[in-house]
């Protein structure tokens, strides 16, 4: 269920979706990089003002789903406009600032994002854009990314699917909200 807080600024409604902390898993592949699969949280949060702010952080998994070492750190904010259009402002740990445009589809929790601009320190490593897409399905956040260098054209390289993380502050308040449940709980489900 998608839950828009009460004090969620206006403009950001079509994006209430992507609100909360999410954990995961997924895969990662580019020429050049060992193909593993990742860990990853994501947290996208308000403060009332007419962005989201966002931050990710993934890792190499072993074969029995242990942590091995990062692999990747992001953050940056989310805007919408009246006319679902998105804009992102993302910085990466590697010295990547790259700013994202998109849209959010028609009917349903979906964004494709490309880059229009990417900016580079001299530590980074080649990297000339990418594509994104985020969507919420079944209850889960799902996201592919692509991205291209110099010398690789544009292809997927990272992908994952997210559900979405309860805090114990969540849960007491699920608890204080409970009501009166049938003391068998089974009847709950007729």
């Amino acid at each position: 269920m998608i839950e828009i807080p009460s004090d969620l600024h206006r403009d950001l409604v079509p994006l209430a979706w992507l609100l909360g902390n999410w954990a995961g898993a997924g895969v990662t592949d580019f020429p050049g990089s060992a193909k593993a699969n990742f860990g990853q949280e994501v947290s996208f949060t308000h403060d009332g003002r007419d962005f989201l702010e966002y931050h990710s952080r993934t890792w190499v998994l072993d074969a029995e789903g242990t942590k091995v070492e990062p692999l990747e750190s992001e953050s940056g904010f989310w805007r919408i406009d009246k006319d679902r259009k998105v804009e992102t402002v993302m910085v990466r740990q590697d010295g990547v600032v790259e700013v994202w445009y998109g849209e959010l589809a028609d009917q349903k929790p979906q964004i494709d994002l490309a880059t229009d601009a990417v900016a580079r320190t001299a530590a980074s490593g080649p990297y000339t854009g990418g594509k994104r897409l985020y969507g919420y399905v079944k209850g889960d956040l799902m996201w592919v990314g692509e991205k291209q260098t110099p010398e690789v054209p544009l292809r997927p390289y990272m992908s994952a699917q997210l559900k979405k993380v309860v805090s114990p502050e969540d849960v007491a308040e699920m608890a204080r909200n409970l009501g009166d449940l049938p003391d068998d709980g089974i009847a709950f489900f007729k």
